[in-house]
């Protein structure tokens, strides 16, 4: 392992440890809180669709979100350890075979319908919504 890498290891251990992510996988449904700066004033603004692809590259993962807003599909790709995104929220969890969904982009309405996920992931979420 280079000098490069094992600097880029304990950056991304010190980020993931400092940032509270949820795990998350392609054909979830998350919402993005984005910090976003206006001439001298910074605001919270949520982006939420489903996550169509993810990127595991070190620190430079990233992942895709993709919604319909008036009609009009709309993609953002978010780094995982930007200090621009504040905090990521699972809304829905889906079941999906593909690690890539890029094939939604063609389709329209109900036939962009994601099943929801049962199983094991369902029950460490009911498990957390009884403890708050």
């Amino acid at each position: 392992m280079t000098t490069l890498q094992e600097v880029e290891k304990s950056q991304v251990k010190k980020l993931a440890s400092a940032a509270k992510l949820p795990e998350f996988r392609p054909g979830d449904t998350v919402r993005v809180n984005v910090k976003v700066i206006e001439g001298q004033r910074e605001r919270i603004q949520a982006f939420e669709g489903v996550c169509i692809a993810r990127r595991n590259a070190g620190l430079n993962s990233s992942f895709t979100v993709r919604k319909i807003s008036y009609g009009e599909g709309v993609e953002r790709v978010f780094p995982l350890f930007s200090p621009r995104v504040d905090s990521v929220e699972l809304v829905r969890r889906g079941d999906v075979r593909r690690a890539k969904l890029y094939y939604l982009r063609g389709r329209r309405g109900k036939a962009a319908r994601i099943t929801e996920r049962s199983g094991a992931g369902e029950e460490t979420g009911a498990a957390e919504s009884t403890e708050a």
